[in-house]
């Protein structure tokens, strides 16, 4: 198991409702657990290399299931990975239309 250390918070009532909300929908076994995400995520965010830029995407549930079943069929390792190509996919094209429109 990995070595841990406690560490005491203290929040908002209606923050730990949020948290608890989550954990009843199933999202989280523990308040415990849905901290340690969040924290995770925050940490990851802080500490990306320089040269990326961490951008987030809301969208509608629809095409995030719909992302989610281009991971399952294997047309991407991970939802983010099938937001990063088709990112790129999207920006080539425009770049290549911008090329073209300049040189005529």
């Amino acid at each position: 198991m990995v070595e841990s250390e406690r560490v005491t918070i203290r929040l908002p009532e209606e923050r730990v409702h949020s948290l608890q909300a989550l954990v009843d929908q199933g999202r989280f076994s523990t308040i415990s657990d849905a901290i340690r995400a969040a924290i995770d995520k925050f940490v990851e965010g802080e500490f990306t290399p320089e040269y990326i830029e961490k951008v987030t995407v809301e969208m509608p549930k629809g095409n995030v299931v719909n992302l989610k079943h281009l991971v399952q069929d294997g047309d991407s390792v991970s939802v983010d990975d099938a937001i990063r190509n088709a990112v790129r996919e999207y920006i080539r094209k425009r770049l290549s239309k911008a090329t073209e429109e300049l040189e005529r």
